[in-house]
């Protein structure tokens, strides 16, 4: 818990004003509650037994006003600890995703997007309790009970010894619970991330399911994840519930010993009839936040198992860190010098050597996993070099900001990302809306047509991954996203897999002025695609092992020609 507080404290301590009001709901709180242990001596030692007629006035109107100092106090609490929460919560959730988007591609990969998915909703919901009510509520709390013990000690020292006795006795099984629970909040907000996970491949791939006609071999793999999860929040639910009771169990030993030593002292005359009801009152409501103490403390563990989970993402650091130059200026010269990549201990690259300038169109191809993608992930720094060097403008790459860097390339891959938002807005993403650029970059990509079909045009509202388009349309958006840019630099990988013969080569037609002074990298799947690109490299087992044009390459390079024949 310490720790816990250490670390979001730099989040609390914004929030001091609010909190200093939450303590004067604290102090009406606490002060109405032994004040209603305290009106009970008059109440039975003047109004019932001494029949004091002007005590029916003011014992109910000091009721009254008693708790409505406790209700005051109760509404500033959560109030003001409910806005904190929800503040702190939404600036963490944003500090968790800027971090994650932030950080390199090894990072992505290595983790499921469940998981961090999970990360960002439930554990950080599961903070909420600790940033925000915990420590008002512990302060309360804690502050109720000393006052009521403060209360009973003054009434009666020796009875007050007899009936609080019992509560030392009950910390040392709490203990125990606080620490298994723990174990289990870890291991079932673990669970809740394969769940996310379970749930998010499944929608992603609903077309993979339907087409094998696999729902009941998923939902049999959601419902494993699903009882599992259930299975241990239960143990939880039992664990924690048990806390409750056991207290109940210590107060009534308690409150049994104030029956009995209090009803001998009044039997004897030690003590009066409001005495004793006033004490009974005060050791009773004492049992209740100390029941809510080790309740809070049950949920502390919860929000501890959370808070590991998420500062775990928070305290990562990234494998690629930004150098200290902006790219101002366009890429107009591209240079690998014996550039090796290994993933993990797979080598992806060897030993590259290439030099390329403004104007290029580059083609890569090769057999599946020969290292044309890793390449093209050198040059958006999506992995850092093991060996060797590559420069963009005569600069090494790792000089510049990664933001600056990229803002020079525009990539359409393989996989086409759509977003729910205009279709305007997916072309120009992450830019300004100019809908005559808009209208220009679509000219480019052969989509003019289809859009301008649309019923509302360039405004029209994409479905989730551009399920309302064609896989052709959607990767006319993608070449038009990437156009729309006015980048530098130019990656096509694949990017007119779903087009036909004759809309492929109106794009490149299209496209083939708009790139004459830019540097272009085209990872071919077709044969027209490449052979008429400046320089072809041919990739085999992450090294280049022929480099020229489509000419020079079907004659001398017979790994070349089996390629060529298959891209037909």
């Amino acid at each position: 818990m310490k720790n816990a507080f250490k670390r979001y404290f730099p989040y609390m301590k914004n929030y001091m004003f609010y909190y200093f009001i939450i303590f004067i709901g604290i102090l009406l709180t606490v002060s109405s509650t032994i004040a209603t242990a305290q009106i009970v001596q008059p109440m039975m030692d003047d109004m019932f037994i001494a029949k004091d007629e002007s005590q029916l006035i003011i014992i109910p109107l000091t009721f009254i006003a008693i708790f409505f100092a406790k209700s005051i106090g109760r509404y500033l609490q959560s109030v003001y600890m409910n806005y904190i929460g929800l503040h702190i919560v939404s600036h963490l959730r944003e500090d968790l995703l800027r971090k994650m988007l932030y950080m390199d591609m090894k990072f992505q990969f290595s983790n499921r997007s469940g998981e961090l998915i999970s990360r960002v909703t439930n554990d950080i919901s599961r903070v909420q309790y600790f940033v925000s009510n915990m420590f008002p509520e512990l302060l309360r709390e804690s502050l109720t009970a000393i006052g009521l013990v403060g209360y009973v000690i003054w009434l009666n020292p020796m009875l007050a010894f007899y009936s609080l006795v019992a509560m030392p006795i009950a910390v040392y099984p709490l203990i125990l619970i606080a620490k298994r629970l723990k174990r289990l909040a870890h291991r079932s907000q673990e669970k809740n991330a394969d769940v996310v996970t379970r749930l998010t491949e499944v929608f992603n791939n609903n077309e993979v399911i339907k087409a094998n006609s696999t729902e009941e071999y998923e939902m049999t793999r959601f419902s494993n994840e699903n009882w599992h999860f259930f299975k241990l929040t239960m143990k939880s639910v039992y664990t924690n519930e048990i806390v409750s009771p056991l207290m109940e169990i210590f107060g009534v030993i308690g409150l049994a010993f104030v029956i009995y030593m209090g009803g001998r002292d009044v039997i004897d005359g030690v003590m009066t009839p409001g005495q004793f009801m006033a004490f009974f009152t005060a050791v009773g409501l004492s049992f209740q936040p100390v029941r809510r103490v080790s309740s809070i403390y049950g949920k502390i563990q919860d929000a501890t198992a959370a808070t590991e989970r998420i500062f775990e993402v928070l305290d990562a650091k990234a494998a690629i860190t930004d150098g200290d130059l902006e790219l101002t200026e366009d890429i107009h010269s591209i240079e690998f010098k014996n550039v090796s990549l290994n993933y993990d201990k797979k080598t992806a690259l060897s030993q590259i050597d290439l030099k390329v300038h403004s104007g290029q169109n580059i083609a890569l191809v090769g057999d599946s996993g020969g290292g044309k993608s890793s390449l093209i992930n050198l040059l958006l720094r999506f992995y850092e070099i093991n060996e060797g060097e590559l420069y963009i403008n005569k600069k090494t790459i790792s000089s510049f900001t990664q933001e600056s860097l990229r803002s020079h390339i525009s990539v359409v891959s393989q996989r086409i990302y759509i977003f729910q938002d205009s279709l305007c807005a997916n072309v120009a993403y992450g830019q300004d809306i100019d809908e005559e650029r808009v209208y220009e970059a679509l000219k480019l990509a052969d989509a003019s047509e289809f859009v301008n079909s649309l019923e509302e045009g360039i405004h029209t509202q994409m479905a989730e991954a551009g399920t309302n388009l064609s896989g052709g349309q959607r990767q006319r958006i993608a070449i038009a996203r990437a156009i729309y840019k006015h980048a530098s630099l130019l990656i096509f990988d694949e990017a007119t897999s779903a087009l036909d013969n004759e809309s492929e080569k109106r794009i490149q037609k299209a496209i083939e002025s708009y790139t004459k002074d830019k540097i272009t990298f085209t990872i071919a799947h077709r044969l027209s695609t490449i052979e008429h690109a400046d320089l072809i490299l041919v990739f085999q087992k992450g090294k280049i092992v022929s480099r020229g044009t489509h000419n020079e390459l079907i004659k001398s390079s017979a790994h070349y020609q089996s390629l060529a024949g298959s891209l037909q």
